[in-house]
């Protein structure tokens, strides 16, 4: 992981916190998009509240075939000119990459991020998982965006605020007024950037960071790329404009950009609603139903050129793409894992958009005409009806996509193709059929990552899929009033069926079919069984759990015998998380304890949701690096946070000079009558009441308290489920450690550890050596020392700022704590050291999960404080 991308903190899909700053950017950012959604949909229906659908939908059917070729080769060429963004940004960072690839990574992420809007956020992720393939660095994909979202900004600025100075516009629209004051305060951004450009050469420093301005050249680059995009952009929707408009290409440049402008700033998905609003009232269209309708028409046909085909064009290229991956089982990564489920779960979601927006608009009367030659009445009807409540159902199986349920992925593709066979017996649109079938022709060969057997009614969703579902059900509210404003409504309405005059009953029917759809499952979702808070195992659970720690790889998992950690099991005892709550977060100590792979796997996204359902964090404290994709596709952060000691034991000896001093002291403490005896676990509990006294003696010594969650403490119902490790001096116990030991003989290792305050020195030495060798002897493999907590961070400039407060810490925190010593300590044993990482969630949520862990392994903040 260290290796992909130069970074140690990983990306995640969400934060779970909802405090402070990262409650406002879940929750408020979302809900006011949201809102000026609303907003633009209720200015959009006051604007052309004269205007009928049958009057937009009868412009867009006779727009000449003539116009509509043009505005696609018009929006080819704007999407040829996009790569162009990404060739100047590499070009400018010093990097290159064959222009091909370049251009499909570019076509990619401009036809998914001009759809579904929030452009750097979108397209950055797209560039982030293709420029990393293709061995850019993770400060080279961020150069890359920042360079791309700057030109993006810049072109607009410029081709807007020029216009507004060079074009006239009629005296009679609103923006005409303040063209100038817009004008000249729009070409001041990119006349500042390029002046920047020519007279700064040196980096402005802004806080701790160093910004180097481009050259003159390269900002020239940028704003001429930039304006060239949306001239094109804007060239579309001007080709398919209507004649009656009498308005030349300057003036409508000026309108459409600001229209943009308000769109992107809204932060509404491809500024749906508002890039129409804007465009309405700056074409005087408002109470003029002569131009209203055309320009409707004209808008919806360009969101189908400019946004749809682009978009499924994109979609065929990554199914492709993708495709050809799973033929080749190296690109069967991590990344191409966590990538494809949120990918096919967006495009359900969109589906099931397309189909209640579709339920809620009328037939094309040519189409409608040849339906009621070919089919009953009834036939339609329900397929209408069906069709609706498809959708809506897809909208909640696409949750279940992207957390991979099985179930969800035969319901999906059973209703993807049904979906297409309702949507052409409702009114031979083939278009959306046609939609349905490539997502599921795509779909069924990647049934190998929807593995996952849990229940649909068990998942959970977050604030911001609620937040969409409801959005999309809100939109076709809208678009069935809109439709059907000027249908009086009666009551006797929801009960005709006609061909030709049932379009606005059969729109109603269809929208409470969806809404019903979600009001159940809400139902069944509410009534589900709650969910327990997390209890100490009982005897029955620890015995559950006995044979499957055994057989672990990792000795760590007797931990679990401590009993002070819950126990969660997969359904079938393949498998169980240990954890502990503390404050929000819910802390799994280490990785799931298991053979089985898929039972693991399970249990990680059972745990995130049984704490998404609980309102907590989950947490993985000091997991190993084999097991990072668990938390990888469950959009959980990795942090690196110290290193593990193990030392491979048919390799151990005390030859040579570099194990003198070790050597030295075996033999002196050997000759001072020391001896070790291996204690077998039915002895343990009687030898217990003598080892008290020695454990007591080592706390007070100290100054400290026992220690919990990752370590043991001496208590006699854990200490008698271990064998135990005792010195001998004489006939007088003077040290022990509890012994974990498993039955594969892949490892062994101690927990508690504690000697007598007369003690000779070095005893801990002889301790540990003897240990290795008898372990040796025994046929295990590795003999594991534990982890060197911040260990191994780097603090370079690029690094991650955990790892340079961590390398900080474990450089100067000797004060605290001994870092440095006890990493000095266990390296003269000669161990292979193997990097240990925190998975959580990121954001503001890392500082409290952190202390919440401290908290726990040293029994209460207190603790952590008094050691």
């Amino acid at each position: 992981m260290e290796q992909q991308g130069g970074a140690e903190v990983l990306s995640q899909e969400d934060a779970l916190s909802r405090s402070g700053p990262v409650w406002l950017r879940r929750f408020v950012g979302p809900i006011l998009s949201v809102l000026m959604l609303c907003l633009a949909l209720w200015a959009l229906y006051r604007l052309a509240g004269e205007v009928s659908y049958h009057q937009v939908g009868e412009y867009m059917h006779r727009l000449r075939r003539g116009r509509i070729g043009q505005a696609i080769v018009l929006t080819a060429l704007g999407y040829a000119v996009m790569p162009l963004y990404d060739l100047f940004a590499l070009s400018a960072i010093g990097r290159k990459l064959p222009k091909p690839r370049v251009a499909l990574i570019s076509f990619i992420s401009y036809a998914f991020s001009n759809t579904l809007g929030m452009a750097m956020l979108v397209s950055g992720s797209i560039r982030y998982r293709f420029y990393i393939q293709a061995g850019l660095t993770t400060l080279d994909v961020a150069k890359v965006v920042l360079f791309c979202t700057l030109s993006f900004w810049l072109g607009l600025f410029t081709i807007t605020g020029v216009t507004l100075l060079l074009v006239p516009i009629p005296l009679g629209l609103p923006f005409a007024h303040w063209r100038l004051l817009l004008g000249v305060g729009l070409c001041l951004m990119p006349l500042l950037w390029l002046t920047g450009a020519a007279l700064l050469r040196r980096p402005i420093r802004l806080w701790r960071w160093k910004v180097q301005l481009p050259s003159l050249s390269v900002g020239l680059r940028q704003v001429f790329v930039g304006a060239l995009d949306w001239g094109l952009a804007a060239a579309v929707l001007y080709a398919l404009m209507p004649d009656s408009l009498a308005l030349h290409f300057g003036s409508f440049l000026a309108i459409f950009a600001l229209a943009q402008i308000a769109g992107l700033i809204s932060h509404v998905p491809g500024g749906l609603g508002v890039f129409e609003a804007v465009m309405l009232a700056g074409f005087g269209a408002t109470g003029n139903q002569a131009l209203s309708a055309p320009i409707l028409g004209a808008l919806a046909a360009y969101r189908g050129v400019y946004y749809l085909l682009p978009l499924c064009a994109a979609t065929v290229a990554v199914v492709i793409r993708e495709a050809r991956g799973l033929r080749q089982a190296a690109l069967l990564t991590p990344w191409f894992n966590g990538i494809l489920p949120p990918f096919f779960a967006g495009l359900t979601l969109v589906s099931g958009a397309v189909l209640l927006f579709s339920g809620a608009t009328a037939v094309l009367p040519g189409r409608l005409e040849l339906l009621s030659d070919l089919l009953p009445l009834q036939v339609m009807e329900v397929s209408h009806f069906l069709n609706s409540v498809i959708g809506m159902s897809l909208l909640i199986l696409a949750r279940g996509l992207q957390r991979r349920l099985d179930a969800a992925y035969w319901l999906t593709l059973v209703l993807l193709l049904a979906g297409a066979v309702a949507s052409l017996l409702k009114g031979i649109d083939y278009e959306e059929a046609g939609l349905l079938v490539l997502l599921a022709v795509a779909l069924a060969p990647a049934h190998r990552l929807f593995y996952r057997r849990a229940s649909l009614f068990d998942m959970t969703f977050s604030f911001g899929w609620l937040l969409a579902c409801a959005t999309v059900l809100g939109c076709t509210v809208w678009l069935v009033l809109f439709s059907y404003q000027h249908v009086e409504y009666r009551n006797d309405l929801w009960w005709q069926f006609s061909f030709y005059h049932g379009n606005a009953p059969r729109a109603l029917r269809a929208l409470v079919g969806a809404a019903g759809v979600a009001f159940l499952f809400a139902l069944t979702t509410l009534i589900r069984s709650a969910r327990s808070r997390p209890t100490p195992p009982g005897e029955v659970e620890l015995a559950r759990a006995i044979p499957l720690i055994k057989q672990f790889h990792s000795a760590q998992a007797h931990l679990a015998l401590m009993g002070d950690k819950s126990l969660l099991f997969d359904p079938d005892t393949q498998a169980f998380i240990m954890y502990s709550v503390e404050g929000r977060s819910w802390v799994a100590m280490g990785d799931p304890v298991g053979r089985d792979d898929r039972a693991r796997q399970e249990l990680v996204w059972t745990f995130r949701e049984r704490c998404e359902r609980a309102g907590g964090w989950p947490v993985f404290y000091q997991v190993n690096p084999d097991d990072l994709d668990l938390y990888l596709e469950v959009g959980m952060s990795l942090l690196k946070i110290g290193e593990e000691a193990r030392v491979r034991l048919a390799q151990f000896n005390l030859d040579g000079k570099s194990k003198k001093v070790l050597r030295n002291t075996v033999n002196k403490l050997v000759r001072e009558g020391l001896r070790l005896e291996i204690v077998p676990v039915e002895q343990t509990p009687s030898l217990l009441p003598q080892l008290k006294p020695i454990s007591d003696a080592w706390l007070r010594e100290k100054r400290v308290r026992e220690k919990g969650f990752s370590l043991g403490a001496f208590d006699e119902r854990y200490l008698s489920r271990t064998p135990m490790a005792v010195v001998w001096q004489n006939d007088k116990p003077v040290a022990f450690a509890n012994l974990f030991l498993t039955d594969s003989m892949e490892e062994a290792s101690v927990d508690l550890m504690r000697f007598a305050p007369d003690a000779p020195p070095g005893l801990m030495d002889y301790l540990f050596v003897e240990l290795m060798q008898w372990s040796k002897a025994q046929g295990y493999r590795w003999f594991n020392l534990g982890m060197a907590p911040l260990s191994g961070l780097q603090s370079r400039r690029q690094a991650p700022l955990w790892n340079r407060f961590g390398a900080l810490i474990f450089g100067r925190g000797e004060r605290f704590y001994n870092f440095q010593g006890l990493h000095r300590y266990k390296d003269k044993f000669d161990p292979e050291w193997e990097p240990r990482y925190l998975a959580a969630p990121g954001g503001i949520a890392l500082p409290v999960v952190l202390t919440n862990v401290a908290s726990l392994i040293s029994g209460g903040l207190s603790g952590v404080v008094r050691r």
